[in-house]
């Protein structure tokens, strides 16, 4: 399979939005370098019927570059699916087709037959998992050829979140700001009283015992409008990884360890800094009381700020129960 985004035929297949996107901005901005006057076609699929590929993609009078787009690709009818595939067979010279698919069972007969057809193609997922929005912020700085610590990027997807595009612009953005190695202190200035009040900052000094900083990081968060369900969550996020680290057999090397716990290395390291204090009675405590403070924040309580600084202080206490003396 080709990687040159002008082969006759681009399949971009998935549901993430901002990288559809970028896959048919790579097309259009590679047959503009090839000839300025390249015309561009993006249609939705509700906007191509039988016969309009054909008039598309007919051999213009003055032989010039068409880039010819189609999103929602799994939504065409029928007819017009048999129009695309029988273009498949026999694409034109000077046109570059990008059709845009979701990706699932509906209308994978198209899917297959531009696969089978040899067309080049392009990987959209959505982005779900955190680790996965992780490894875009990281590739984001790697294409702009710039270093950026991992704490920064962890920082930047606690506090921007799930928003794809959101997240590259705020890479975006730190690249044409700041010269030399973007750090955590450098996301914390840029999104003032967002990476500071993340959930998982006061999930972070709460495992670290760290009382006074755990609560006021909690108001903070509640005060600038972080939803309570998001800090229970990260307070069972930090001790579920305590509670797999401690379990986890001595002498392991980071990189097996993060193999087999599904971490990333750097946070292996930040994980066994904060493990220090805890003991497996101190895990089970603490656990307990952040479930009792999730129900409380999903309806079971009256007072959901109550409820978590009653959770911090438990898991502040939990996290000092293996300490000496």
């Amino acid at each position: 399979m080709t990687e040159d985004p002008l082969a006759p035929v681009t399949l971009a297949v998935g549901q993430e939005d901002l990288l559809l996107d970028r896959a048919v901005q790579q097309v259009v901005a590679a047959a503009r370098a090839a000839d300025a006057d390249t015309d561009v076609r993006d249609l939705t699929s509700d906007l191509l019927r039988p016969g309009t590929l054909a008039e598309l993609t007919s051999p213009s009078l003055f032989a010039e570059r068409k880039v010819v787009v189609v999103r929602d690709a799994q939504d065409l009818g029928a007819d017009t699916v048999k129009d695309i595939k029988s273009y498949l067979a026999a694409p034109a010279e000077e046109i570059t087709l990008v059709l845009l698919h979701a990706g699932g069972a509906k209308g994978k007969g198209l899917l297959d037959a531009a696969r089978k057809a040899g067309a080049r193609e392009v990987a959209c997922p959505k982005m779900t998992k955190p680790a996965d929005r992780l490894s875009f912020v990281r590739g984001e700085f790697r294409a702009a050829g710039r270093s950026a610590t991992p704490e920064a990027c962890q920082a930047l997807v606690d506090t921007l979140g799930s928003d794809l595009r959101e997240l590259a612009s705020a890479c975006s953005q730190l690249v044409a700001d700041i010269e030399g190695t973007i750090d955590e202190a450098v996301v914390a200035r840029y999104y003032t009283g967002r990476a500071e009040a993340s959930s998982f900052t006061v999930a972070d000094r709460a495992v670290e015992g760290r009382a006074a900083e755990a609560l006021e990081a909690l108001r903070w968060s509640l005060a600038t409008g972080v939803a309570p369900v998001l800090i229970t969550s990260a307070l069972a996020q930090g001790l579920r990884a305590i509670g797999k680290l401690a379990s986890a057999p001595r002498g392991a090397r980071p990189g097996d360890l993060a193999r087999e716990l599904g971490m990333p290395p750097w946070k292996i390291d930040r994980v066994r800094q904060q493990m220090r204090g805890w003991s497996a009675d101190g895990v089970a405590a603490a656990i307990r009381a952040v479930a009792e403070a999730d129900s409380a924040v999903k309806g079971g309580g009256t007072d959901p700020g109550y409820a978590l600084e009653k959770a911090v202080v438990a898991v502040v206490r939990a996290a000092r129960s293996g300490r000496p003396g």
